[in-house]
C-alpha cells in the first residue's frame, strides 16, 4: 500500500475510534429511565449513520489499495487475529446481545429486582426476532467466507501460478503478473464491500428489534469493548515490541 493510501485509511479508522468514543459518553449519558425516547433514537440513528458513512469510506479507500484492510498497520495484532473479511463478524453483535441480556437478567436478580434492566427484559418475541437474524447472518457469512476461500485458492491456481513458473527470476517485472493481481485485488474490494454491507444490515436490523433504551445499551456497550480491546490490545503489542499501532 502506498504512504498515501495507508495514512488516508489510517486517518479514516483513528477517526472512526475518536467518534466512538464521543458517541459511547453520550449514549453512557443517555441510558437512564427517565430518557425521552425520541433522544435516544436519535442517537441510535446517530450511531448507525456514523457506520454508513465509515463503511462507505473504507469502500472508497479500498478501491485504491485493498490488501492492506484484510492485514490493518493501524490495528494491533491481536485485533488482525479476530478478523473476519477485514473487520468483524456481523453475527458477533448477536452473540453480544444474547450475552449482555443474561448478564444484565443475572445481575438484576442479584439485586433484587431493584435495578433497571435493558437488554435483560428482551420479550419472546425479540427472542425469535433475534434467533432468525443470527441464522440468516450465520448462513450469509458461510457463503462470503466460501467465496474468500475461493480466492485465496485462485492466487496459487490458474493463471498465476503459469505466470510465476515462466519467470527467469524472482522478483522479475511482469505485467501479466500485475494484471493478474489487479484482477485479484478487485475481487477482494467486492468481498470487503459484501462484507460490509453485511455487518451494516446486520446492525440496522438488530437496532430494529430492539427497544430504544435496548438498543442505546447495546451500542453503548458494543463500542466500549471495541475501544478497550483496541487500548488492552496495543499495550499487548508493546509488551512483546511490536510498536504503538492505531496512534
Amino acid at each position: 500500500m502506498a504512504s498515501g493510501d495507508q495514512d488516508r485509511s489510517k486517518c479514516c479508522f483513528l477517526e472512526w475510534m475518536r467518534l466512538q468514543e464521543q458517541t459511547l459518553s453520550e449514549l453512557l449519558r443517555a441510558l437512564n429511565p427517565s430518557q425521552p425516547e425520541t433522544e435516544l433514537t436519535l442517537l441510535i440513528q446517530k450511531g448507525v449513520e456514523q457506520f454508513q458513512h465509515y463503511v462507505d469510506q473504507r469502500s472508497q479507500l479500498a478501491n485504491a489499495d485493498v490488501a492492506g484492510f484484510f492485514a490493518p498497520t493501524w490495528c494491533t495484532a491481536w485485533e488482525n487475529s479476530l478478523l473476519w473479511i477485514a473487520g468483524c463478524r456481523p453475527s458477533s453483535f448477536i452473540r453480544l446481545v444474547y450475552a449482555l441480556s443474561g448478564l444484565e437478567l443475572e445481575e438484576f436478580l442479584l439485586a433484587g429486582g431493584g435495578s433497571p434492566v435493558r437488554l435483560g427484559e428482551l420479550s419472546a418475541r425479540q427472542l425469535v426476532q433475534v434467533d432468525e437474524l443470527q441464522t440468516r447472518t450465520v448462513k450469509e457469512e458461510e457463503k462470503l467466507s466460501a467465496k474468500l476461500a475461493g480466492l485465496q485458492e485462485d492466487v496459487a491456481d490458474q493463471p498465476i501460478a503459469a505466470i510465476v513458473k515462466g519467470l527467469s527470476r524472482v522478483g522479475e517485472t511482469c505485467g501479466e503478473l500485475d494484471r493478474a493481481l489487479d484482477e485479484h485485488e478487485q475481487a477482494l474490494v467486492a468481498a470487503l464491500v459484501e462484507a460490509d454491507k453485511l455487518r451494516l444490515n446486520t446492525l440496522k436490523e438488530l437496532v430494529g428489534i430492539l427497544k430504544p433504551l435496548q438498543a442505546a445499551d447495546f451500542l453503548a456497550m458494543s463500542k466500549k469493548l471495541h475501544l478497550c480491546i483496541h487500548e488492552l490490545s496495543k499495550k499487548r503489542d508493546q509488551r512483546h515490541g511490536r510498536g504503538d499501532q492505531g496512534n
